[in-house]
């Protein structure tokens, strides 16, 4: 896997986290360095450990597999990009929006582990297809902790308005990349 196809994944990852920051930048509780610093932070180290916790999972299994890893891989990432493409495309009425700072506290917690669980699913297809897990981790983590930080800082200014269509493009993303195992494992 080369770099770019790992920044591609580490920006469709990161579409659910840019999405949930753009909506807090919007909001009074994403203002100031404090909010700003703890989204994008967290955000970026949650995308940093799931991938690796599924890598685990995933290369434990790895031998049990093997004849048919190259389905499964692609099953989770069009799984997970479907998932985000769906999630994208529903109304803001259809999203409910939670009480309380989610700059702080459990709900900030929650909300990362939520926008990084897709990151476990992509850790486990890595796994599957024999990717070291660090150098991927460790850009899936920068890139979420920036995307993180430019959603705060637009949502200032934009509001809601890309926040969804942006989670489409990462879902979309995912599935394409999860085509191109299936075809380079058949070529």
């Amino acid at each position: 896997m080369t770099t770019i196809e790992i920044i591609f994944i580490a920006i469709g990852l990161a579409m659910d986290a840019f999405a949930v920051a753009l909506g807090i930048g919007s909001s009074r509780y994403g203002k100031g360095p404090g909010p700003v610093f703890r989204i994008s932070f967290h955000f970026g180290l949650f995308q940093f450990f799931m991938p690796v916790i599924g890598w685990y999972i995933g290369y434990t299994i790895e031998p049990l597999i093997q004849a048919f890893d190259h389905w499964i891989a692609f099953a989770l990432l069009a799984y997970v990009g479907g998932k985000m493409i769906r999630t994208g495309s529903r109304t803001r009425q259809d999203v409910q929006v939670s009480s309380g700072d989610p700059t702080t506290g459990m709900t900030l917690v929650l909300l990362s582990v939520a926008t990084s669980i897709d990151a476990l699913a992509v850790g486990l297809s890595l796994a599957i297809i024999r990717i070291n897990i660090w150098y991927p981790s460790i850009i899936i983590g920068v890139i979420t902790g920036i995307l993180s930080l430019v959603g705060l800082r637009l949502g200032h200014v934009l509001g809601e308005k890309f926040g969804k269509r942006m989670e489409i493009v990462g879902g979309i993303i995912l599935c394409i990349i999860g085509i191109r195992i299936v075809i380079a494992h058949m070529v």
